[in-house]
């Protein structure tokens, strides 16, 4: 693609891989087979090659946002599926962050917009806010149903039930059992920490019986992702900042073989610490340290070996691949390959490569978008016949879950029931 930024636009770091980006597209069009969006809406402009023209028209120009600029990219979820599609190594990712924040900086949303988007950055990232916020919903779903469609949506998606916080979630460090193999920083997230203490304590469980020593580092939070793809780069990166620091302080001291991660949207974004802090110098060096030790929680056990002895029953499970993990971090065969090698029985539905809905706030700043790609994964879900379904991310497991076709669970809760770690709350409340 033929682009005309001058040569003052291209000394701005962020431009400037705009238009390295921009230059890649050749308008195949590839990705639009791919794009839940697209595949949704029918819209051109719902496709990434679409949002790609209002992003460089935007940008070129040099123009604040206008309506139709946002309400196109405010509908992609960045999934990423396009750029598994695109033969041209497009990196969408890094071009529709940059319009996000553009827009952030340039356009004025409606008041009611606003205050959502500011509601959703100030909760969502702390797990206290957060359950408090879970309270607030309970109390308002009597009155669900006369409340702004937006409102509305962020009430029902309130869980049923609301776990305790957990004391492993807690700055402290688990020792490894056994002879100790590695030493690794568990982020142990925000949202997760609200909605499911059960993947975390798996995760420990799990790593420590795999002889690794665990560190929940003090002063590490939210991994900045939520407030990132609204475009509020400034809270983003005070929160990234903030583990960076702590996951450094680790690996200075005792050190560090891997910063591990089990949501899959934080993993994406920790991975591309290194990235989001290239021009700011006092923070890069150690921000591509973070990075470049960062794991997912299925490419450690790969790595690991996972030692089965109790193998738990050949449970027939439904495996979701996230957007995040498939499509940003492509790992694909991992999880897969590690709960068959536990003893379940894996199936994987039809058009895996779609997105949930989920996408981070995405099914509550554009909620009847996300309920028809709810619709469309709980079909390809239920034509498998599953027992159980397994995800690597927080956000899939509570969409897919409201769909209520099994129990849904952390891919590493059944790994540490299949080594020896208690069955899986969910299973047990489903009769399994």
């Amino acid at each position: 693609m033929q682009t005309t930024f001058t040569e003052a636009q291209l000394a701005d770091p962020q431009v400037a891989r705009s238009n390295q980006i921009l230059r890649k597209c050749v308008h195949c069009g590839f990705c639009t087979a791919t794009c839940p969006t697209y595949v949704t809406l029918g819209d051109e402009l719902d496709s990434p090659r679409g949002r790609i023209y209002l992003i460089k028209q935007m940008l070129e120009q040099g123009r604040p946002a206008d309506e139709k600029t946002v309400k196109h990219i405010d509908r992609c979820l960045s999934c990423l599926a396009c750029m598994t599609t695109c033969p041209s190594g497009v990196h969408y990712m890094h071009l529709v962050d940059h319009a996000r924040e553009h827009i952030e900086k340039t356009y004025r949303r409606p008041w009611d917009d606003r205050a959502l988007r500011w509601l959703l950055s100030v909760v969502l990232p702390y797990p206290t806010r957060f359950r408090l916020a879970i309270l607030g919903a309970w109390a308002a779903k009597p009155f669900a149903r006369f409340l702004p469609r937006k409102l509305r949506a962020m009430v029902e998606f309130a869980p049923a039930t609301l776990p305790p916080p957990s004391p492993m979630d807690r700055p402290q460090v688990f020792p490894a059992q056994g002879p100790r193999r590695a030493r690794m920083a568990l982020m142990t997230g925000c949202a997760q920490r609200a909605l499911d203490t059960d993947i975390n304590e798996a995760t420990i469980r799990l790593l420590t019986r795999h002889g690794v020593e665990v560190v929940v580092a003090e002063g590490q939070g939210c991994c900045g992702a939520l407030t990132h793809h609204m475009g509020k780069t400034g809270l983003a990166h005070a929160t990234a900042a903030r583990n960076i620091r702590a996951w450094v302080r680790e690996m200075d001291g005792a050190g560090l073989d891997a910063v591990v991660i089990n949501a899959s949207g934080c993993g994406t974004t920790v991975k591309d610490y290194g990235h989001m802090f290239r021009t700011e110098a006092g923070l890069a060096g150690d921000a591509a340290r973070v990075s470049a030790i960062t794991r997912d929680i299925s490419e450690v056990m790969v790595a690991l070996e996972l030692s089965a002895p109790d193998k738990a029953p050949a449970l027939r499970v439904a495996y979701h691949a996230a957007c995040s993990l498939q499509h940003g971090q492509k790992i694909r065969a991992h999880p897969k390959t590690l709960l068959k090698s536990a003893g379940f029985e894996v199936v994987e539905p039809a058009e895996s490569h779609l997105c949930c809905g989920s996408a981070g706030t995405y099914n509550l700043t554009q909620p009847e978008i996300a309920a028809q790609l709810k619709e469309r994964k709980a079909a390809n879900l239920a034509a498998t016949a599953p027992q159980v379904i397994a995800a690597g991310n927080i956000g899939c497991i509570a969409q897919i879950a409201s769909t209520r076709i099994a129990p849904v669970v952390h891919t590493v809760e059944l790994l540490d029931w299949a080594t020896g770690g208690p069955k899986p709350a969910k299973l047990t409340a489903a009769g399994l």
